[in-house]
């Protein structure tokens, strides 16, 4: 059995996939978000070793919890980043009949070589996956998060081409993200896929800032405030949230 860098865990999540989840964040993220809220889950070295088997054990203990959508989500920092660990885990909670889901930014996806054909084994065993789309414009995207967008759109393709299920999520920052244009060009990119089944708009918040204090690091969108109400509801019809409401386990 492998181990993986395992930042924390949650026993009962509601918002992150259907059902109530068990929820393991992995430590390690290739991007740097300027609005991200997890910075302490960075530096994958400064997570905690445990093993697949381990954390599916502790996973079923509150599986009693999950009702008939509920299972187990993965998160980070960014999942993908440690792969093999995450196909590990998967595969033995296939074998006891649990969901899976993979919340991703997709920063590391690739069509090319090994890494590409363990993605294929990984989604043989994963049931729904959560992505954002941070920012639907590359050189955008690249000041946003420190890298462009052109593989993480791929992703988004290759889930459509196979028919895996999505629940897309984009933060809305002002000034950003909350931009008329690119939020009708994110919507339309949005409404090429066939395998989307939810899309929510979710407001910056400065929850996280504190974090970046107590690690030393300057905080980037510290003059940026919170999307009012209206500018939530206007990236909700422009995005067409009202029109992928489905989320149903194994649809």
């Amino acid at each position: 059995m492998s181990q993986g860098y395992i930042h924390s865990v949650e026993s009962f999540g509601a918002v992150d996939g259907p059902g109530v989840r068990f929820i393991i964040f992995l430590a390690g993220c290739p991007l740097r978000c300027k609005f991200c809220h997890n910075p302490d889950t960075w530096d994958m070295k400064k997570g905690t070793l445990q093993s697949a088997e381990e954390l599916i054990k502790s996973a079923l203990s509150c599986s009693s919890y999950w009702g008939e959508e509920g299972g187990i989500t993965v998160s980070g920092g960014e999942p993908l980043f440690q792969i093999d660990f995450l196909i590990e885990l998967f595969e033995l909670a296939k074998k006891e009949g649990v969901n899976t889901c993979i919340d991703t930014s997709g920063a590391p996806f690739t069509r090319e070589g090994e890494w590409f054909e363990k993605f294929k084994r990984l989604m043989a065993v994963t049931d729904i996956l959560l992505m954002d789309i941070k920012h639907i414009n590359k050189e955008k995207h690249k000041e946003l998060t420190g890298k462009d967008n052109d593989n993480i759109l791929d992703m988004f393709r290759y889930l459509d081409e196979i028919g895996k299920p999505i629940w897309i999520r984009h933060v809305l920052v002002p000034g950003i993200t909350d931009n008329d244009e690119y939020l009708k060009q994110t919507g339309e990119f949005i409404k090429t896929l066939n395998n989307v089944k939810r899309v929510e708009v979710l407001p910056y918040h400065t929850l996280g800032v504190a974090k970046y204090k107590d690690l030393g690091i300057e905080y980037p969108l510290k003059d940026v405030s919170s999307p009012t109400a209206e500018r939530v509801e206007n990236a909700r019809k422009l995005l067409g949230c009202e029109n992928y409401t489905g989320w149903k386990k194994n649809a």
